[in-house]
């Protein structure tokens, strides 16, 4: 058996502690759920990396900006209220930061809308029988400008940033007990693996749960009836199949949010006063496909 060496020890507890120091140091709370964040990015960075990434996505020519005032201006008109609401909410301070930019993207095969951190917005026409309704659009671009304010991304890569530092402190002490190279790697694999379906996947799920959360109070405020969050993501059920199981996906199963989302009516009932003239028609580019 071979001991562990000096250096190694020296190395493995430096590791550690440079680790532990940077998750202290970085530690954060979520205004609405509470929730401990880990954010070792800037926000000036984040923003730029948002930036260059939506131009990226809008400079692709395989991307087809719309034009088409009836399918731009249900979803510009949508984005105002629930920016509005973002800037009068407790992520006001980030929000009145953000440079706010909404397009949408002509793929009606596409079910997807992202908010990119800065407040960068796409919404793809393929999500509007999702949507169907204005309401329904204001819950999906609710849930997608969460992500953007409850700085997601950067916990994400923050998050991964700790892990391949905890792996890496793995990797040392994993070369120092055992002299067995092809078994030091198959450790490291399933190691690798664990921290995956452990850490980074319910870590993710969790971000959607709050976006889920969040996002309903926003529509909620910017006056869209909040019941329309459910029937979402029930159409969002009966149109996507070969969805993976929960326990390996990065998104909740749609029951499970669906049963969240009624949990989460009465308090979103609280933030939701109709406002007059409230567009109630469905989405006018709605047709079968």
């Amino acid at each position: 058996m071979r001991g562990c060496s000096p250096r190694r020890s020296y190395l493995a507890v430096l590791l550690a502690l440079v680790t532990g120091a940077l998750a202290l140091a970085a530690c954060a709370t979520n205004p609405y759920t509470e929730r401990s964040q880990l954010l070792l990015v800037s926000e000036s960075h984040e923003m730029q990396l948002g930036a260059q990434a939506y131009a990226q996505v809008l400079k692709d020519p395989k991307v087809k900006i719309s034009h088409d005032p009836r399918e731009v201006e249900p979803v510009k008109r949508v984005a105002a209220r629930i920016i509005e609401a973002a800037k009068n909410s407790k992520y006001a301070e980030i929000a009145k930061q953000f440079e706010w930019e909404v397009s949408v993207i002509k793929d009606d095969k596409t079910l997807n809308a992202f908010a990119l951190p800065g407040g960068k917005i796409a919404v793809y026409t393929g999500i509007f029988p999702v949507a169907k309704n204005e309401a329904g659009l204001a819950a999906i671009m609710g849930h997608e400008v969460v992500h953007a304010l409850a700085r997601h991304g950067a916990e994400r890569m923050s998050e991964g940033q700790l892990a391949q530092a905890g792996l890496t402190v793995a990797d040392v002490l994993i070369g120092a007990s055992t002299s067995n190279p092809a078994t030091a790697q198959l450790m490291m694999a399933a190691l690798g693996l664990g921290v995956n379906v452990g850490v980074m996947l319910p870590f993710s799920r969790s971000h959607e749960s709050e976006a889920d959360y969040v996002g309903l109070l926003l529509a909620a405020q910017a006056g869209y009836d909040p019941h329309e969050s459910v029937h979402v993501w029930e159409r969002m059920g009966q149109l996507s199949k070969g969805q993976p199981p929960e326990f390996l996906s990065t998104h909740p199963g749609h029951e499970t949010r669906i049963a969240h989302l009624q949990q989460w009516m009465p308090e979103a009932l609280k933030y939701y006063r109709p406002q007059p003239g409230m567009p109630s028609a469905d989405l006018p580019t709605l047709a079968p496909r």
